[in-house]
């Protein structure tokens, strides 16, 4: 039989294990960083518990005890759910978040949550989409989450950390993290991040207005809604807009899908709208490239799940075999063009890399103002790459 119990809020220790008679186990399994010592004690690492967990079970009364809630990320749930259920117990106990929003008086309602211990990525389903954001950290947490929010003003959020929750000299207080005020803690131990989202964000969908643009070198309304849905875009994907004009595309991919976007250009001028346009639509973990994108693919070390080209011209277009090598399995490139001169280009280096494509093409006409006047815009050839 196994029981699980979280020793809530503070030290290494059992101290707020009082719901539960410790002496009436055959064996207690805990990490190897709590301060206790019981001859029936086993200091394991995750993986040495539960290999000693799941041999013994059947022939032991084990408690098996983890920090703060077993509930709440916890290594306990994860070893828990590989045994029949009635051979197990879970005993609650006071998370990280819990403690935090009592204290703070905030409601759970208006709290997401995740965890960047040990994780590379946020999970941008949850990151500054309700009132509140709660962060599990380690100690690189802060410099991703600087990373992620480079193109934010400080005003725009608030950020509180807990440190050392439930100890003596625990600390619940503001700080600025585009600063460097908060590297007089020690993040090598116990911190959590509750950041408030102080503005509001912009509706899914943008009116061509709303991007600043050199000589109005945007994907227009119509097209970029096209684009994105043939892109088959899902949460946390990896997208890639080359040729990226004033970012509409992938500032839109993130408002609407939460995808993180990395942003490609080479004219100045346009980089710096892109810049002003990600700082407006509140676009979180995103880069911007600068340069001949053909120069820094190289540099990237993570595949993405998506690839856009919208522009790059003729160097671009020879990297398209490239590009699709470093897609990720069910990847999608989606390729535009506008003239028959690099339809027929790109069509060309992709039979020679014998890369099976479908192609589209829109012709658009809109009307506007009071007396209708036809505006036509210039014909969309659309090229789809699906890597299996």
């Amino acid at each position: 039989m196994l029981t699980v119990i979280g020793n809530g809020m503070g030290d290494y220790n059992f101290s707020n294990l009082s719901s539960i008679d410790i002496d009436r186990f055959d064996r207690v399994v805990c990490d190897k960083n709590f301060q206790e010592e019981r001859e029936n004690l086993l200091k394991l690492n995750f993986r040495d518990a539960k290999e000693y967990i799941l041999e013994n079970y059947r022939e032991e009364n084990i408690l098996y005890v983890v920090t703060g809630s077993p509930l709440f990320f916890s290594a306990g749930i994860l070893i828990a759910k590989k045994l029949p259920k009635d051979m197990v117990k879970i005993v609650n106990n006071t998370s990280s978040k819990d403690y935090l929003l009592e204290k703070l008086m905030i409601s759970e309602s208006e709290v997401d949550y995740f965890s960047l211990h040990g994780r590379d990525r946020i999970d941008l389903t949850r990151f500054l989409t309700n009132r509140y954001t709660f962060i599990l950290c380690d100690r690189f947490s802060i410099d991703k989450i600087r990373e992620a929010t480079k193109y934010l003003n400080s005003r725009d959020i608030e950020v509180t950390i807990g440190y050392k929750l439930g100890y003596s000299n625990e600390v619940i207080e503001h700080i600025d993290i585009f600063g460097n005020g908060y590297r007089r803690f020690d993040l090598r131990k116990p911190f959590v991040l509750l950041i408030k989202r102080l503005f509001t964000p912009k509706l899914p969908i943008s009116r061509d207005f709303e991007f600043k643009t050199e000589r109005g070198m945007i994907t227009k309304e119509y097209k970029r809604n096209l684009s994105l849905q043939n892109l088959d875009l899902r949460a946390n994907q990896i997208l890639w807009d080359i040729g990226a004009g004033s970012g509409s595309c992938a500032i839109e991919a993130f408002k609407r899908y939460r995808v993180k976007t990395l942003l490609f250009e080479k004219q100045p001028q346009r980089a710096n709208f892109i810049k002003e346009n990600l700082s407006y639509h509140f676009v979180c973990d995103t880069s911007l490239f600068e340069g001949d994108a053909e120069e820094i693919f190289d540099t990237i070390e993570d595949n993405p799940d998506r690839i856009f080209v919208g522009g790059g011209g003729e160097k671009v277009i020879s990297k398209l075999p490239y590009l699709y090598n470093r897609l990720n399995s069910s990847g999608v490139i989606l390729i535009n063009a506008i003239t028959l001169k690099n339809l027929t280009q790109m069509l060309s280096v992709l039979n020679s890399a014998n890369i099976e494509y479908s192609v589209i093409s829109l012709s658009l006409t809109t009307y506007k103002g009071k007396l209708d006047l036809i505006e036509p815009e210039r014909q969309l050839f659309q090229i789809k790459v699906i890597k299996e």
